[in-house]
């Protein structure tokens, strides 16, 4: 999030340094690739959090795979997300017209606030998928 707030900055401040120049194929081709990129991004982070791929990798390596997963597709679709960021940053210094990052920062901003982790999902995640020492459920009454 920091790198897309400061590529943001950096475009506002070099607003007065850039030339315009229109570039309509630039335009189309990038406000594709970043709806590709975003819609892509939360394609990804469904598909590795779907709810039998998380059962698997919990039985299979249990808690530390759980959070093994976890970790990597949060870091990747922030990757994601720094990668439309960085793309409207170029078209920016490509044509001088700094809507290219402030919209493709919204994009990221929203992107990785999307995928951002909490505490509370991944231990909800953790009780749900795997065994955790010391988590364990307390039974309750007999019916």
């Amino acid at each position: 999030m920091v790198a897309t707030i400061l590529l943001a900055i950096a475009a506002y401040v070099s607003k007065s340094f850039l030339r315009q120049q229109h570039n309509p194929f630039l335009d189309i081709a990038l406000r594709i690739t970043i709806l590709i990129f975003g819609l892509g991004s939360i394609a990804l982070r469904r598909t590795r959090f779907a709810t039998m791929r998380l059962q698997d990798i919990g039985a299979l390596d249990g808690a530390s795979g759980l959070l093994r997963t976890l970790e990597k597709t949060t870091i990747q679709v922030a990757l994601i997300g720094v990668a439309i960021s960085a793309m409207g940053f170029i078209a920016t210094l490509l044509t001088g017209n700094d809507f290219y990052t402030y919209g493709a920062s919204l994009v990221a901003l929203f992107v990785m606030l999307y995928c951002f982790p909490t505490r509370y999902s991944w231990r909800r995640t953790l009780q749900q998928f795997a065994q955790v020492p010391g988590d364990q459920a307390v039974p309750g009454p007999a019916q």
